[in-house]
């Protein structure tokens, strides 16, 4: 039997804040997020996994997407985020702009409808059409 062992993987990424950080994940956002013995954070996913959540004193925000959220309805997701106090990132980049909701709407070899937004950390989330 090998000595590496891929059954208990999980992923996780820092903040600067682990209790704006709590928050924003589980009241925000509705996330199953418990405290762990280490004083971090950890995300418990709907379709099982966890993701570690840690404080970083030098924190610098993901320059990258973290977190994917797909959904069956891109823009509904954005509104329903917005009234919770989560705003979309607007890019305007000619190749990849986004429209006023910040959402960018994918075309066949281009991707899906997706919009991002961060935590309060700065790390970049996303919302993205299922599928």
């Amino acid at each position: 039997m090998s000595a590496f062992q891929t059954a208990g993987v999980f992923s996780g990424f820092s903040v600067d804040d682990i209790d704006a950080a709590r928050h924003f994940y589980r009241e925000t956002l509705g996330l199953d997020v418990r405290d762990n013995p280490m004083g971090f954070l950890d995300i418990h996913l709907p379709r099982g996994g966890v993701i570690l959540v840690y404080a970083k004193p030098d924190h610098t925000p993901a320059s990258f997407t973290v977190l994917n959220f797909p959904v069956s309805d891109v823009e509904a997701a954005v509104d329903d985020l917005n009234e919770r106090g989560v705003v979309t990132k607007i890019y305007t980049d000619p190749d990849y702009g986004t429209d006023a909701k910040g959402i960018l709407h994918g075309e066949p070899g281009r991707g899906p409808d997706i919009a991002w937004f961060t935590d309060p950390a700065g790390n970049v989330l996303s919302v993205l059409a299922e599928g």
